[in-house]
């Protein structure tokens, strides 16, 4: 297991060095996009506002105070991916180079990261606390009428610990959870 400090945008080359299993921070800026963003821009065909080329989409709709035209953090936490599964190649159609959130992807978005030289990285539940410390501003926001999907720009510093749970090598540390745990369950039945 290596660990990883990186800056965004993401590169091919820095991608390629992580391992299911390293961990990684991040300085630098993560776009927060959630369903309704990803429905707009793929279901919708609304073109993104923003150059997602090496960047890290978090999934997550956060919590904030709006005070003008100012958003002040107050929740920032991250949600479940996988109910975002069918969006992952639009994603990384689009230069996407990371997706974060909770829970991992489908087996089909592993085939898709191994294509497109990308990774998913996992944050554990419960760490919004700590994930909120870590964003230091607010830059854009996009698609307000969505509040609080909108797409959203945030500024990082050492944002993580964050584990390479599918590498862009076709390694998926969620399935090989998930297979080990079935074997268990069969040897508790004989």
């Amino acid at each position: 297991m290596a660990e990883h400090h990186v800056n965004t945008p993401l590169t091919e080359e820095v991608v390629m060095a992580f391992r299911a299993g390293d961990v990684v921070t991040i300085t630098g800026h993560i776009f927060g996009l959630r369903d309704a963003t990803l429905i707009r821009m793929f279901d919708q065909g609304v073109e993104v506002p923003a150059d997602l080329t090496g960047a890290v989409c978090l999934h997550t709709a956060p919590g904030v105070k709006v005070d003008g035209d100012q958003f002040i953090k107050v929740s920032i936490g991250t949600t479940t991916s996988t109910r975002m599964n069918r969006f992952t190649g639009g994603l990384l159609r689009k230069g996407v180079k990371a997706i974060t959130g909770k829970g991992g992807l489908l087996e089909d978005s592993t085939r898709l990261l191994q294509e497109h030289h990308a990774v998913y990285l996992g944050l554990v539940g419960g760490t919004a606390a700590s994930e909120t410390m870590q964003i230091e501003a607010i830059e854009e926001v996009w698609w307000r009428d969505l509040m609080p999907e909108c797409l959203w720009k945030f500024r990082v510093r050492d944002f993580g610990p964050l584990i390479v749970g599918i590498d862009a090598y076709g390694r998926n540390l969620y399935l090989e959870t998930k297979a080990q745990a079935m074997e268990a369950m069969k040897q508790l039945h004989l």
